[in-house]
């Protein structure tokens, strides 16, 4: 298969993740002196104070029950201060809550966004695009970002040694493109001696041989395991912080028939307006496995 091919497959089944659309929220005018204490409210600079913060969409806030970002994060010890790589940022849902922190606590921020081999496809450079202006429009919260690349041709996701923390959660579309190898050969070269590799990633059930192109969007957490340990990490443990237990693997469109992408057709063809979404909606999420590996 051509990585343009590839490539376009990788992007169509992204696309519908993240595809979420913001949404309002009127609040009744605060009657007078009724608002809380200082001392209630998350400090400013602190990992609560940006998952809470105002400028993510109320569309992404509802995702915290299920993605869990600060017990994530707590979990792959994100600290203030550190030099961070985020690997195919997509549409930011991570970085809205990394960046802000990073910036406050002067730290620094690398986005390895999606190198496009094919120079026909569009699809990528209008995440891209967007997702560029979002941080580019804020520079006070997100502050000095640095662009960077991953894809089957890129440099450096950041200088060599120079990341305490690279996250990664987009495994199954690297397998889909034949990038997962290099993606674990740029993050150990990215990381200092003892930096982390957090990785969040739809997990498959144990047992069975595992597709190496993820056509499900599952990936068993021993195949990660070993592809983390053939770069030369350690794997240093694993959270059940997004775990769904309602989730039972197997759905008509994999894991993207859930949401939040919730197809309905298969990859290329348009939505199938009739197809029941009600069963897949009240799973939820996917079943997620969150782990952590250490470079030595």
């Amino acid at each position: 298969m051509s990585s343009a091919i590839l490539s376009r497959r990788v992007l169509l089944t992204g696309v519908g993740a993240l595809a979420l659309s913001a949404c309002g929220r009127k609040t009744k005018p605060a009657a007078a002196n009724t608002a809380a204490p200082a001392s209630d409210q998350p400090d400013k600079g602190s990992l609560e104070w940006a998952v809470g913060g105002d400028w993510r969409t109320a569309a992404d806030k509802r995702r915290d029950a299920s993605r869990h970002p600060l017990e994530t994060l707590h979990f792959f010890g994100l600290q203030p201060g550190m030099t961070v790589v985020e690997m195919w940022p997509g549409a930011g849902w991570y970085t809205d809550i990394i960046a802000p922190f990073l910036n406050a606590t002067h730290g620094k921020f690398y986005a390895a966004g999606f190198e496009t081999p094919n120079p026909d496809d569009r699809a990528a450079d209008q995440i891209a695009a967007a997702y560029r202006k979002m941080i580019t429009d804020k520079p006070d919260l997100y502050g000095p970002v640095e662009f960077t690349a991953f894809g089957p041709h890129s440099g450096p996701i950041a200088p060599a040694g120079a990341a305490d923390m690279v996250l990664a959660f987009n495994l199954n579309s690297w397998m889909a493109a034949g990038l997962a190898e290099k993606a674990f050969r740029d993050a150990f070269a990215a990381l200092r001696g003892g930096g982390t590799l957090g990785i969040e990633q739809p997990r498959a059930p144990v047992g069975g041989a595992q597709d190496p192109m993820a056509t499900t969007g599952y990936v068993q957490a021993d195949y990660v395991k070993q592809m983390a340990g053939e770069a030369g990490f350690r794997f240093d443990g694993s959270s059940e912080i997004n775990a769904n237990p309602k989730d039972n693997h197997d759905h008509p469109f994999g894991v993207w028939t859930l949401p939040p992408a919730r197809r309905s057709s298969p990859i290329g063809k348009p939505p199938n307006p009739l197809f029941d979404h009600k069963k897949y909606d009240a799973i939820g999420e996917p079943d997620r496995m969150t782990l952590k590996f250490i470079k030595p």
